[in-house]
């Protein structure tokens, strides 16, 4: 988290402004995860994930209102704990199958929709600048997750060492 943190300039200033919007962020959190629903429900494919076993659609929107939430309060100021708890959402996306093709794009939503509400209510730009960068800073943890586990996965398959892996992809890229 703190190598994350860095790379994008997240500072004490912004988890103090997060922090003190917290109780904005809690009351606004079940209007972003209806824009994030609707948009997500719109794709053809996403919505046969999000609504595939009885109650998962409920589940998920209870558990974005959670994360929307502790983006604000930090749980632990944005330590361990907060950067695990993203991991292991990004591990539930993998898991489900919902695809970084679908996460970014309503990431993106979330952001804009938030941005809109900022405006409308008036509030600062250094907080939608803060809440920004922590989106993105969850985003990359649970991008990462894709990342790991397909890794793992082939690891795992094909026997093959890390550094051959590494080799392949790399060469691969070269070649496209």
């Amino acid at each position: 988290m703190s190598k994350m943190s860095a790379r994008i300039s997240f500072t004490s200033a912004d988890r103090d402004l997060l922090q003190s919007s917290a109780s904005w962020g809690a009351e606004i959190a079940p209007d972003m995860a209806d824009h994030f629903y609707t948009f997500m429900g719109r794709d053809e494919e996403m919505n046969a994930i999000l609504n595939a076993s009885e109650g998962r659609i409920h589940r998920l929107r209870e558990t974005f209102v959670d994360w929307f939430g502790e983006m604000f309060t930090g749980m632990d100021n944005w330590g361990n704990s907060y950067a695990d708890r993203r991991w292991r959402i990004g591990l539930i996306h993998v898991r489900i199958g919902i695809g970084p093709q679908h996460v970014v794009p309503a990431m993106a939503v979330v952001v804009q929709a938030v941005g809109e509400r900022l405006r409308a209510e008036g509030k600062s730009a250094a907080l939608q600048e803060s809440l920004s960068k922590i989106c993105m800073i969850d985003l990359a943890f649970i991008e990462q997750a894709y990342v790991e586990v397909a890794a793992a996965a082939v690891l795992k398959e094909t026997g093959w060492t890390e550094g051959l892996f590494r080799r392949l992809i790399t060469s691969g890229a070269g070649a496209m």
